[in-house]
């Protein structure tokens, strides 16, 4: 465990004592119920390392490092970032999808492509926000997403 973590954990551990100190009952409250939402989004959590190993099966991780590696990151990139447009996958499964990716040798620049226009640019979601929004509005944002999702892409490429 790197230093961070661990400074991490001390920290929620004195938080959790002072807590304790200053209202008991409040805070065993609180973990029952933290205890209840925790089994409620268990499956979901299941669901996910399913997805996720189902995802890594199918696709070789050769694959995955021929496509998304460093070989050819413009292209990737942009192909990333179309695709992620286009996908409907929840944040909460997308997150540990790219961390898999890239812990296989994807090159970050295509895998936070992929993230930014997963969550920022919506192709699926285009006729509602259309309808509720305007067609003005609702191609602005997502044309602005879309190259905000780029430069950040390559300044996380820059950075990491």
């Amino acid at each position: 465990m790197d230093i961070f973590t661990l400074s991490l954990w001390a920290l929620t551990g004195i938080a959790f004592l002072a807590s304790i100190k200053k209202n008991k009952k409040k805070t065993l409250g609180s973990m029952k119920m933290a205890r209840g939402m925790m089994k409620n989004m268990m499956g979901e959590i299941v669901g996910i390392l399913f997805l996720i190993g189902l995802i890594l099966t199918f696709i070789p991780p050769e694959s995955i490092n021929s496509v998304l590696g460093k070989s050819n990151a413009l292209i990737s990139t942009i192909a990333s970032a179309i695709v992620g447009s286009i996908t409907l996958i929840p944040a909460f499964v997308a997150f540990p999808l790219v961390g898999s990716f890239v812990n296989v040798g994807a090159s970050i620049v295509p895998a936070v492509a992929f993230l930014t226009t997963l969550t920022m640019v919506g192709i699926v979601t285009f006729p509602l926000e259309r309808q509720e929004f305007g067609l003005k509005f609702t191609l602005i944002r997502n044309g602005l997403s879309f190259v905000f999702a780029i430069f950040i892409a390559l300044a996380m490429g820059v950075l990491m």
